[in-house]
């Protein structure tokens, strides 16, 4: 596995992937590090100084209007960790733990955190050990994830819990079985380690890359529907995409049609319908809405990736430091909250396929795919993904303006970050269900047809399904072959195919 390079300024969410899911080590840059010790040395002559500034030698929140004095701010940046680790189970995984470590160790890199340079370094160790504190992934409202990311800060000193190689215990103890010792704390440490919005943008990186790979499967599960509908080739037509202008839309027309390539719906047909339901019609446009939308978020995202999310903020350049309410992650929220959208109507169109796709009237095929009057195959099975796209529907309601005023009403406006997040991942979830059910049904279809010439890449995407899936003869367990073509959704093997 390659190592990553970290500077705080070029981290992507393919980069989150890697590092959090695959165990990719990190190492932070020697630019990055003189960087480091650069602001920490501004830190040092702010304090010298005497000036109040905030989260330094006066408190937050609604104490701003307390002293810290030098001799306590080892204890106060303790107790400032011990006070904001609020959240409640259940507890993020180790994969999205660590890719919230990688994203707030990435920002710290920035030079406008102030951080003590062991911090960092110990969020590199950490990583690069398979050390993973237990954060809970409740109790964030979404201006920067203070109460949960509190739990890293509390590893660190020694206090908190880990996971390491799947067993949990004291971080004191996972600290001494690689050589690390906890670290005390100086000015701005405890504030430098809750104050990011870490945990909202690092589950949410691996989640796009998920969503993009989905996306991608998608369409070739489209095809293969449509080949099992004998359905029309016309609306995926380069030249009507390139009138309209809108690149998602090109883009995933172009994919359907390189999947289609040799296919037998190329060839005329008297007896095929001049229109498909729109649901067929539409999916390029649908699709390649959702691909717009994702492409937002992720360039939103990697900005909060690579830029500071501090307060307050260190000016380096300049020798200041600047209150900044630069938490407010609500520019990639928003992103979020579309996407989720425009997933909902993926799904939406999905199951309409799927409706048609066993309706004899659009498809000249069996009721419900079956082979005999009394086999039911998929009679029952659009009870499933029905209910799904309910559920889907109901997620995809915005949640960043709900919010309290708190903190004495000093914090009166928030982005519910996290929870937008956690919604667009049961989102994926349930969506990765329907495109499995809508796998199945598209392979039973194309059961019935496969006497003429499939396409280039459904084809082969038919006999890879047919491995683990045979045709249905007699009715049988589908809650298990649901599970079993999740899990090849979820192998790469379709996915190898259509990058290749």
């Amino acid at each position: 596995m390659n190592k990553v390079f970290l500077s705080g300024a070029e981290l992507t969410t393919a980069q989150v992937l890697q590092i959090a899911r695959y165990g990719a080590p990190v190492e932070i840059t020697p630019t990055a590090r003189q960087r480091l010790a650069d602001a920490r040395q501004l830190v040092f002559d702010l304090v010298d100084a005497d000036y109040p500034i905030y989260g330094f030698n006066v408190g937050v929140g609604q104490n701003k209007d307390k002293k810290v004095f030098k001799q306590f701010f080892g204890e106060y940046n303790c107790n400032l960790i011990r006070s904001h680790c609020i959240g409640v189970p259940p507890y993020a995984s180790d994969e999205d733990v660590r890719a919230t470590m990688v994203a707030r160790l990435n920002t710290m890199l920035t030079g406008c955190c102030g951080v003590s340079p062991e911090i960092p370094e110990m969020y590199m160790a950490m990583l690069n050990h398979g050390i993973h504190p237990l954060i809970p992934e409740k109790g964030s409202v979404g201006q920067a994830d203070i109460g949960l990311i509190s739990h890293i800060g509390l590893a660190i000193i020694g206090e908190g819990n880990v996971r390491m190689n799947g067993r949990e215990m004291p971080s004191t103890e996972a600290f001494a079985k690689v050589g690390l010792n906890p670290l005390t704390l100086g000015p701005k440490d405890g504030l430098a380690i809750v104050s990011s919005n870490a945990l909202s943008a690092g589950a949410c990186a691996l989640l796009l890359e998920d969503i993009e790979e989905l996306l991608d499967l998608s369409e070739l599960i489209y095809a293969m529907s449509l080949e099992g509908l004998n359905g029309n080739t016309a609306p995926l037509d380069d030249r009507n995409h390139a009138l309209r202008r809108f690149t998602g839309q090109r883009e995933s027309a172009r994919r359907i049609t390189r999947y289609l390539q040799g296919s037998y719906i190329y060839e005329v047909d008297p007896k095929k319908a001049v229109h498909d339901p729109l649901s067929y019609r539409s999916t390029p446009q649908i699709t390649g809405a959702a691909r717009e939308m994702l492409a937002y978020t992720k360039e939103r995202l990697e900005i909060q990736l690579n830029t500071t999310d501090d307060n307050p903020c260190l000016l380096l350049e300049d020798r200041q430091i600047s209150p900044s309410a630069n938490f407010d992650p609500l520019n990639w929220v928003l992103g979020v909250e579309s996407l989720a959208i425009a997933l909902s109507h993926v799904s939406k169109t999905a199951c309409m396929r799927l409706i048609k796709l066993v309706t004899p009237n659009y498809t000249n095929l069996p009721r419900f795919l079956a082979p005999e009057v009394d086999v039911l195959c998929f009679a029952t099975l659009q009870k499933t993904f029905t209910s799904l796209d309910v559920e889907i529907r109901h997620l995809c309601n915005p949640c960043s303006m709900d919010t309290f005023s708190l903190a004495g009403d000093m914090e009166d406006t928030s982005t519910n970050a996290t929870y937008a997040v956690q919604n667009l991942r049961r989102i994926y979830r349930n969506l990765h269900i329907i495109f499995a059910i809508e796998l199945m049904h598209a392979t039973q279809a194309m059961e019935y047809r496969k006497k003429l010439s499939l396409g280039q890449y459904t084809g082969k995407a038919f006999q890879i399904v047919r491995k683990v899936l045979p045709f249905y003869k007699t009715d049988r367990n589908i809650t298990q072959d649901i599970q079993t073509v999740c899990e090849l959704l979820q192998s790469g093997e379709l996915t190898a195919l259509i990058r290749e």
